[in-house]
């Protein structure tokens, strides 16, 4: 385990300080992609209490600290597309990808656009498209929905300039479809911040390839959701410890399918 530290802490140990954003780009790459047919490679990103919480009032901000930012904002800045669900959309006042200057050369480097699209999984495609995260987005955004969605909702989004990807044959998404339609699209590294019930889905599917979970020294009580909701899946997925981070009593765990 490596600790982080503020840099001004001369009382640690050298290589007991805070990471900068190169280290940490360096420390979640996505594995590097093998010969042969590009293969999408999908990571979550969440966080909880010590006691399971994943929101607090539902919403997420309540429970993480500013290395937890830095580290959502690194794992931001390495994919090619953040997977979202409309209702987190919705709660959290999602809004589009920032330019940052300090992944420019990276992400130019691997081929990548200047920013991730967001992909909205959605089967009502129920919407504000006037919102930032559709009016003015770097990239299109994308929603992912069923073939069975309303048309007028799908005119909507499109003309408001989102991009409509069909992974479903009814009126939802089925989770490994919709990974392959993004892998089509030449977007392979994946990353998905939720919420619950997408995070459920995509565990049940069998598609979700690694979990980093920051575990937040807080308990809430109350009956906040878990990071993934949904029907229990019929075994336990064991995934294996990849990287574990330290500061201030949060813990920055990465987990890998085995």
């Amino acid at each position: 385990m490596r600790r982080l530290f503020p840099v001004t802490d001369t009382t640690v140990d050298p290589a007991d300080r805070e990471w900068d954003l190169a280290e940490l780009a360096e420390a979640y790459a996505y594995p590097e992609p093998q010969t042969g047919e590009p293969v999408a490679w999908l990571r979550a990103n969440m966080v909880a209490t010590l006691d399971g919480a994943a929101q607090h009032d539902g919403r997420s901000q309540p429970i993480s600290n500013a290395t937890d930012m830095r580290i959502f904002g690194t794992l931001r800045a390495l994919a090619d597309v953040v997977l979202v669900g409309a209702e987190t959309v919705r709660q959290e006042g999602y809004r589009p990808a920032r330019v940052r200057a300090e992944f420019a050369a990276r992400r130019e480097a691997a081929g990548q656009q200047p920013v991730p699209a967001i992909a909205v999984v959605s089967a009502g495609l129920d919407l504000d498209f006037s919102l930032p995260l559709f009016a003015s987005p770097v990239v299109p955004t994308l929603i992912l929905t069923g073939a069975a969605a309303a048309p007028d909702r799908v005119v909507a989004a499109e003309k408001a300039g989102a991009r409509v990807v069909v992974a479903g044959d009814g009126a939802g998404v089925e989770p490994a479809r919709a990974v392959r339609a993004l892998a089509e699209l030449g977007h392979t590294r994946l990353l998905t911040e939720g919420g619950p019930r997408l995070l459920g889905q995509l565990v049940a599917a069998g598609v979700l390839d690694e979990l980093c979970l920051t575990v937040s020294p807080m308990l809430t009580a109350g009956g906040a959701q878990r990071i993934a909701g949904g029907p229990a899946v019929a075994v336990p997925q064991r995934f294996e410890l990849a990287s574990l981070l330290e500061e201030a009593g949060f813990l920055f765990s990465r987990y890998r399918r085995t």
